[in-house]
């Protein structure tokens, strides 16, 4: 199986690298968009801005230009990742709409613009294209370093989610199958607002007890909105649910979780966000999940905790207040 990464980023460059281990696969390719970053790259043989300890494998090959170069190399490709953020979905769809492949993302989280999730953005651009995700609770620096780790393949259409266990799935790397499309990205979407809420939780040293209840009402809200949106509500509990909620709200490589203990320190959000370096993609999502949610009146009141204190209508402490305010209610989703 041939296959193409589109975007030098750090889960990019993991998940090439990843591909590229087994002896007997063949060459992977990673398309690197700036050439000055793939020139870099080539010559060092590791990605020195994203995972400087790392090196790449000789299998792997670097490729730059533009993407319409890319697409006319592409006939021979059976799996086009895209590995841009959310924000970079829409373009690349647009450019590779009508390749052969079949094509699968990365990005977690809804479009800023439309309040989209990545396969309805792809309904509106590449409608034809066999199209799937690959998600789960995944740090790429410890995919890139062989540590043990499970993802799921998501996609309506059984060929693709074949064509991305096949691709991934190794010693290190377990890939699970799944035709929830719309609970894996829901799942992808709103963890990353929950780590936020999580990481505030720590930075203020509300506890233990605290941060338990946080997950676990947070999973409840994630579950209600994708239930609404469609989805299968097995998949929360599941590694694009629970598991890549987890591993978001409580693992110190988190950029979220990051946001959140920053903003506990008293950091404005854009000094958070600035020392960061990297996307935060909660960030950008809170006020689009917070917006499907209203549609749909599913109450989401940690998500809403959330988007109010990054749009600066209130302190660290007043959204504590807020939540553990609440009336009594009954547990069940």
């Amino acid at each position: 199986m041939h296959i193409t990464v589109v975007g030098a980023g750090a889960w990019g460059t993991a998940l090439a690298i990843a591909a590229s281990r087994p002896k007997d696969h063949p060459p992977v390719c990673l398309y690197v968009r700036d050439a000055v970053q793939a020139q870099a790259i080539e010559q060092l043989r590791c990605n020195a801005r994203y995972l400087p300890d790392v090196a790449l494998p000789e299998s792997l090959t670097i490729i730059t230009g533009t993407l319409k170069g890319l697409i006319a190399s592409t006939q021979a490709t059976d799996l086009l990742i895209i590995a841009t953020p959310m924000a970079g979905l829409r373009s690349s769809l647009q450019a590779l709409r009508d390749v052969p492949s079949s094509v699968a993302w990365l990005c977690k989280g809804f479009e800023a613009s439309t309040g989209l999730m990545p396969h309805e953005v792809q309904a509106q651009v590449a409608p034809h294209v066999l199209a799937g995700a690959l998600n789960g609770p995944s740090f790429a620096l410890e995919v890139a370093r062989q540590q043990p780790t499970a993802l799921v393949a998501a996609s309506p259409h059984a060929s693709v989610r074949d064509a991305l266990v096949q691709a991934f799935h190794g010693s290190t790397l377990r890939v699970y199958a799944n035709d929830d499309m719309v609970g894996v990205e829901v799942g992808g979407a709103v963890k990353n607002v929950l780590a936020i809420a999580t990481g505030l939780c720590d930075g203020l040293g509300l506890g233990l007890n605290a941060r338990a209840a946080l997950i676990t009402r947070g999973l409840a809200e994630m579950t209600r909105l994708g239930v609404a949106l469609g989805a299968k509500s097995e998949t929360f509990m599941g590694l694009s649910g629970l598991g890549d909620l987890v591993l978001t709200a409580t693992g110190d490589l988190s950029r979220n979780r990051q946001v959140g203990l920053l903003l506990a320190q008293g950091l404005s959000l854009d000094e958070a966000v600035a020392s960061l370096g990297h996307v935060a993609e909660g960030v950008y999502s809170a006020r689009t999940v917070l917006q499907r949610a209203e549609q749909l009146a599913v109450d989401m009141p940690i998500t809403q905790a959330v988007f109010t204190l990054l749009d600066g209508r209130l302190k660290a402490t007043e959204a504590v207040q807020v939540l553990m305010g609440r009336g009594p209610r009954g547990e069940a989703v």
